[in-house]
């Protein structure tokens, strides 16, 4: 049973940055894809960052070039940098984990997911 847990989140004013993480358990980050997706009061449901197994990343237009995913196989951690902070990246934050090499944003709500984590951004 693959168990994660999110942490980092947050209020913060417009500009502001946060870092949100996850760790992992029951397997290895290193053959997992993981991802973020988040849920506001409502707006649809968005899949915002992803990294595969290998590495490889992929952010939605929404959040490219203002968020930077990454992670530590040998902690078994993933983490996303958010930068420049807007309203709208209000949300319920979710981390997300699947036993596969790699996780389109669309499909990331289909994993193994944390109780998510708040962030707020307003000024």
């Amino acid at each position: 049973q693959v168990e994660v847990v999110e942490s980092g989140g947050g209020s913060v004013q417009p500009g502001g940055s946060l870092t949100l993480s996850c760790v992992a358990s029951g397997y290895t980050t290193s053959k997992m894809c993981m991802g973020w997706f988040r849920q506001a009061p409502g707006k649809e449901r968005e899949g915002v960052a992803a990294i595969d197994s290998d590495g490889e990343t992929r952010y939605a237009d929404s959040v490219k070039g203002r968020f930077s995913i990454s992670k530590d196989n040998a902690k078994n951690t993933m983490s996303v940098q958010m930068n420049n902070l807007k309203p709208e990246d209000t949300a319920m934050y979710y981390c997300a984990a699947r036993p596969e090499l790699y996780c389109p944003l669309s499909t990331l709500h289909f994993g193994y997911r944390g109780q998510g984590t708040q962030v707020s951004v307003s000024s």
